[in-house]
């Protein structure tokens, strides 16, 4: 057995090859519980690499590419360029993407010159569009799409792809949550929150969802793209990572990593932040993209020869509190006329039994649907606001329910 030097990175680059060694069963672990790759070789063939690359140790290297998306965030889009520009990998691309933003971004784009590949869009098209452009543009194994206002840290596509294996569909991970002058506000998802990995098609069929990431915590497998792109324009002209992530999983397991590996920057621009001031029109967008998603689901399903319920969303705790709080603060422009309180917010109890979630969080959630189900109606919209915009909450309300979550994990 040959142990080769410890890799600067999850990558261990064989010079003039252009090939690396994967950190996958040929593992040693040190005293000190670090990890690199070991070679098994066989007697009498040590260090050749036609015998690494039959044993799968030793593989070309992927391209990575990187699309960034942006409209009029001229503010953050240096820092998402520099940390993508920054990748340890050795082989990764920049696509940057201006979906015909009004203010100064594309000076900042022209001034990257051929570090990056630009795509200047002329009309505005929406999040949807600029993925389209984006990938038409990109020749990469492995593609992150990368919205402007969020950044990666440098290890990020290295860490992706030391967990890639064939056939997956995508990685996924999580995000520091941050506001919008950069501090630390929590993780997203929440720590508490357990990702669904492998084979998630069983639990769309069954809710609608399953647990994943915000645009910037993917990794998709080209391969997968190339089934379900382009995105419809129309219907998603924001959230279009729901579309990708809803039918990416048809075409491979989901992989799923519980560290940061870069930042999803919450402020007051964010197109899916709910605003106090107006959180009906907020809810009623998410509803139709949810609609969206669904309409996708059941047309990739029904292609790939599954079957799908009727009602999807109606066992799942994120569309059922979105569609509760939606009919409690605004009922005249609920988008469901056959919705009641008190029937949501049973079905959302029963939900949160299959929340990806501790136990103590499940039992809170369920507390919040039948208070929000059953109070009156001025009761129950703090109730509501509290939870889905926290920012408008009371100072103490604010440590209390922060205070409570902590005990809760």
């Amino acid at each position: 057995m040959a142990t080769p030097a410890r890799p600067r990175s999850e990558l261990q680059v064989v010079t003039g090859t252009g090939l690396y060694l994967t950190p996958t069963a040929a593992v040693a672990q040190s005293r000190d519980n670090s990890q690199w790759a070991t070679l098994h070789c066989r007697p009498g063939a040590q260090g050749t690499l036609r015998w690494w690359q039959r044993q799968g140790l030793l593989v070309s290297i992927p391209l990575v590419s990187i699309i960034i998306t942006n409209f009029n965030y001229a503010r953050y889009l240096p820092q998402s360029i520099d940390s993508a520009l920054s990748q340890t990998h050795p082989k990764t691309e920049v696509v940057v993407v201006d979906d015909a933003s009004v203010d100064n971004s594309r000076d900042i784009i022209r001034e990257y010159g051929s570090r990056i590949i630009a795509v200047l869009r002329e009309r505005n098209g929406g999040h949807g569009a600029a993925f389209n452009a984006g990938f038409l543009a990109i020749g990469g194994d492995i593609v992150v799409f990368l919205d402007a206002d969020d950044y990666l840290y440098p290890g990020a596509v290295a860490r992706v792809v030391s967990a890639w294996t064939p056939g997956i569909s995508k990685v996924q991970y999580r995000l520091d949550l941050v506001d919008g002058a950069g501090r630390k506000l929590d993780l997203f998802p929440a720590p508490e929150v357990r990702f669904d990995s492998g084979d998630v098609v069983p639990r769309m069929l069954a809710t609608g969802r399953y647990e994943t990431a915000v645009t910037s915590g993917n990794a998709f497998a080209r391969g997968a793209l190339e089934k379900i792109l382009p995105v419809p324009e129309a219907e998603f002209r924001m959230g279009a990572e729901g579309y990708l992530v809803t039918l990416a999983p048809f075409y491979g397991p989901v992989v799923s990593l519980d560290e940061p590996l870069g930042v999803y920057r919450q402020h007051g621009a964010n197109a899916w932040r709910l605003d106090g001031s107006a959180p009906g029109e907020h809810l009623r967008r998410s509803l139709e993209h949810d609609s969206h998603k669904y309409r996708a689901l059941r047309v990739k399903a029904r292609e790939m020869g599954k079957e799908v319920p009727q009602a999807l969303g109606m066992r799942d705790h994120h569309h059922l509190s979105t569609r509760l709080a939606s009919l409690c603060l605004d009922p005249a422009l609920h988008p469901y006329a056959n919705d009641y309180r008190s029937a949501l917010a049973l079905r959302g109890v029963v939900a949160t039994r299959h929340a990806r979630l501790p136990w103590k969080r499940r039992a809170i959630l369920a507390a919040w649907f039948i208070a929000v189900g059953f109070l009156p109606r001025s009761l129950a919209a703090p109730v509501i606001v509290w939870r889905l915009a926290p920012a408008f909450r009371p100072p103490a309300v604010d440590r209390f329910l922060k205070t409570l979550r902590l005990l809760m994990r």
